[in-house]
C-alpha cells in the first residue's frame, strides 16, 4: 500500500492554501504523488453534498443527522477512490488530500451530545474504513484556529470573492462547537494539531508551511 496524507482543520485556517503550498513543496521536491480535495464537488457523488449544504433539507446545519450526512460525504470519497486514486495507492503511491473522512469527524460528530460523541467516532472509523474499505490516513495535519480569528477570516473571505458562506459557516455557534469537537477527534483518533494561533496572533502562512513540510518529511521517512 502506498501513503495518505491529510490536511484538514477549522473553517478558515487556511486550508486550501497550506494544501496547495505543500502540493507545490512535494513537485519543487521531485515527488510523484496525486492530489485530492474533498468534497469533489464537480463529481455527480456530491450529489446529496450540495443539497445539504445549500439547505435543501433544512437551513441548519442540525436538520440533518450526524450520520445521515457521514454518508452523503462518505460515498463521494468511495467514488473517488474506486474510479481515480485507489488503484494508485493499493501500488504504493503517495496521495495527499485536502480533506478526508476527517472532515465528518468533525462537522458531524459536533451534533453529537458529548456523551455520545464518543460513540460517534467510533462508529465513523468503521463504517469509512472497515464497512467502505476506505483507507486510513498515515498522517493527518489539523490545523487548529479560535472562531473568533475563524470568523473574521470568513467574512473576509466573502467579501474578496462576493461568494455567500454556506450552512455550517453562516452558523458561528456549530463552528464553536466544531472546534471543540475537532480537538477531541485529535486526540480520538492521534491527529498531528498545529495551533495557527500563537501568542495571540495568526502565525505567518510560511511559517505554519514550514511545520507542515517536516511533518511531512517525516512520515514519508518511515
Amino acid at each position: 500500500m502506498g501513503k495518505l496524507i491529510v490536511i484538514e482543520g477549522t473553517d478558515g485556517s487556511g486550508k486550501s492554501t497550506q494544501f496547495s503550498l505543500l502540493t507545490r513543496h512535494l513537485q519543487d521536491m521531485g515527488r510523484e504523488f496525486m492530489q485530492l480535495e474533498f468534497p469533489q464537488y464537480s463529481e455527480p457523488s456530491s450529489a446529496l453534498i450540495k443539497m445539504y449544504l445549500g439547505g435543501e433539507f433544512g437551513s441548519k446545519p442540525s436538520d440533518v443527522n450526524a450520520y445521515a450526512a457521514s454518508a452523503f460525504y462518505a460515498v463521494d470519497r468511495y467514488a473517488s477512490y474506486k474510479k481515480v486514486w485507489g488503484a494508485w495507492y493499493k501500488d504504493g503511491g503517495l496521495v495527499v488530500s485536502g480533506r478526508y473522512t476527517t472532515s465528518n469527524a468533525v462537522h458531524q460528530a459536533s451534533k453529537e451530545p458529548e456523551e455520545t460523541r464518543g460513540d460517534f467516532l467510533k462508529w465513523l472509523y468503521e463504517f469509512e474504513y472497515d464497512r467502505l474499505g476506505l483507507p486510513c490516513p498515515d498522517l493527518v495535519i489539523y490545523l487548529d484556529v479560535p472562531t473568533d480569528y475563524t470568523e473574521k477570516m470568513l467574512r473576509k473571505r466573502e467579501a474578496d470573492t462576493h461568494t455567500s458562506a454556506d450552512i455550517h459557516e453562516q452558523d458561528m455557534q456549530y463552528l464553536a462547537t466544531c472546534r471543540r469537537t475537532g480537538r477531541e477527534a485529535a486526540a480520538f483518533y492521534g491527529w498531528t494539531v498545529i495551533d495557527c494561533v500563537r501568542d495571540g496572533a495568526m502565525r505567518t502562512i510560511e511559517d505554519i508551511h514550514e511545520e507542515i513540510c517536516r511533518l511531512v518529511a517525516a512520515c514519508l521517512e518511515e
